[in-house]
């Protein structure tokens, strides 16, 4: 069940929504939560393929240790069943260990295990959208990054998907 976005006071981050949205010039829309979790091997992930990413200031990025030990045991059975990289492992465990969080992951398995664990999710799309709702950004500029996604960004989505998207927020968002 989603909570108010209000009641959200932890955001972590997989390496999926860090590098796309700075791709789309977009990483200033994590700005707007007071802090995000980046576990270490999101951390690396992002340093190899969007160093930039890491630098941009006001992001509100803060690298973490992944919690030590072994995985509880519905998360090590969900990490193998889907199979998982270590960086979703990561920022599942994370979110695991904390109330009211928000996971920010791209990544299809990784979003069906945050779903199991009852973990609120968004990815890339969902905070551009967001961006609308908190008056950062206009419906018609998210639009307009919404249809350079497939040219300007490495983010993989069907068309007939994103086709959607724009029809949604052109007809739904304020």
């Amino acid at each position: 069940m989603a909570r108010p976005e209000g009641s959200v006071r932890v955001v972590v981050s997989d390496a999926g929504p860090l590098i796309h949205l700075d791709e789309l010039g977009c990483l200033d829309l994590l700005a707007d939560f007071s802090e995000v979790l980046v576990p270490d091997a999101v951390w690396r992930e992002v340093e190899k393929h969007r160093p930039h990413a890491l630098k941009v200031g006001g992001a509100g990025l803060r690298r973490v240790a992944p919690p030590r030990g072994i995985l509880a045991p519905r998360l090590r059975s969900l990490v193998e069943t889907m199979s998982l990289h270590r960086g979703e492992q990561e920022a599942l465990a994370v979110a695991a260990e904390h109330e009211a969080v928000l996971l920010l992951t791209d990544d299809a398995a990784a979003r069906l295990a945050a779903g199991t664990m009852k973990l609120e999710v968004h990815g890339t799309i969902g905070i551009l959208i967001r961006s609308i709702r908190r008056g950062l950004r206009t419906k018609g500029s998210v639009l307009e990054l919404l249809r350079t996604i497939p040219g300007k960004s490495t983010l993989h989505l069907k068309p007939a998907l994103l086709e959607e998207v724009l029809q949604q927020v052109a007809r739904d968002a304020p």
